[in-house]
């Protein structure tokens, strides 16, 4: 799950940004906090990816080979 406080965040600075500028600090902050924002959903896209099952009409398993080598990795950890 993603923070609220750092999408609150990200959502106040842009805010800011629309109505009287950021100062460099601002800019600086904004950026930092939009990656991490990337970062965490990457993750959570990654997390419910390596969930999945892909199986045909057949009932075989099709789960492409990328996704497996992904299933394996989280299991991992």
């Amino acid at each position: 799950m993603l923070p609220d406080n750092l999408l609150d965040r990200i959502n106040e600075l842009a805010r800011k940004k629309k109505s009287e500028g950021l100062t460099d600090s601002e800019l600086k902050e904004q950026k930092k906090l939009r990656e991490e924002y990337i970062k965490l959903f990457r993750n959570q896209v990654e997390e419910q990816l390596a969930t999945i099952k892909v199986v045909d009409e057949e009932g075989t398993d099709v789960t492409p080979d990328k996704l497996k080598e992904l299933k394996a990795k989280k299991n991992k950890k």
